[in-house]
């Protein structure tokens, strides 16, 4: 068993890892942010990882303070569909009632990896190139729904 301690730090190498192992993925060597997350250019929309002792988590949340439009940001992804699933080997978990630790509803769509744990590190590179290789799919998915959401509501 870790002490917080240890958690937070064992956390830290975790994810510094992740920033190590996808600095060598050609994809992303020229970019100088290596991930979208949040930093999605549509409101209310963001992508993030997840890693816990259950497992690797690639996840595009869709969170926006309003409801209507929250819904209507949904309804959107699942119209293009197939655009965001396009270069995955399985269909993504399109969950529209997930709750957050704080208590937030938000819809998150995402793919994930059981049976690996954050807590051992024989496993973290398992974690890394599940993680990044889903999440330049789920990039690029979203770049094309979002093309068209630029489209619709332009």
């Amino acid at each position: 068993m870790y002490s917080k301690d240890e958690v937070r730090e064992l956390k830290k190498r975790f994810w510094d890892g992740l920033s190590a192992y996808a600095e060598t993925y050609p994809e992303l060597q020229d970019r100088r942010h290596k991930f979208m997350l949040h930093n999605t250019r549509l409101k209310g929309v963001a992508m993030m990882f997840d890693a816990t002792r259950d497992g690797a988590y690639v996840i595009l949340e869709i969170s926006h303070r309003n409801e209507d439009q929250q819904q209507k940001l949904y309804n959107h992804f699942c119209e293009y569909r197939d655009l965001l699933e396009a270069e995955f080997d399985t269909s993504l978990v399109w969950d529209t009632n997930y709750v957050r630790d704080c208590g937030k509803r938000v819809i998150r769509i995402y793919c994930s990896k059981s049976g690996i744990d954050i807590h051992r590190q024989e496993q973290w590179e398992e974690f890394y190139s599940f993680m990044v290789a889903n999440m330049i799919r789920l990039e690029n998915g979203f770049r094309q729904v979002k093309a068209m959401w630029d489209m619709w509501e332009g």
